[in-house]
């Protein structure tokens, strides 16, 4: 499964990316209003816990994420030994 199609929850995006939710969920919502990532509600395998939110990229967000990636690789590229 793609990563852009593969649905993640809140906690694990916090574990993979080592962003507190604080600093996470925010840029979550903003980044849903910007139609970069979707979301849907899972209900909880365990009776009496609230549901869960499921996040993942959409096409957009993925050709984004894909763009600055690339442009940031190339723009700190170590140099080589001996040259400014």
């Amino acid at each position: 499964m793609s990563q852009r199609t593969q649905w993640l929850h809140g906690y694990d995006l916090s574990e993979q990316t080592g962003l507190p939710s604080g600093t996470l969920y925010p840029i979550l919502m903003r980044l849903s209003d910007r139609g970069m990532v979707e979301s849907k509600w899972e209900p909880s395998p365990h009776q009496g816990r609230p549901p869960r939110k499921l996040y993942r990229l959409t096409a957009e967000g993925a050709a984004y994420a894909t763009e600055h990636v690339r442009a940031s690789q190339v723009k700190w590229r170590p140099l080589s030994p001996g040259r400014a």
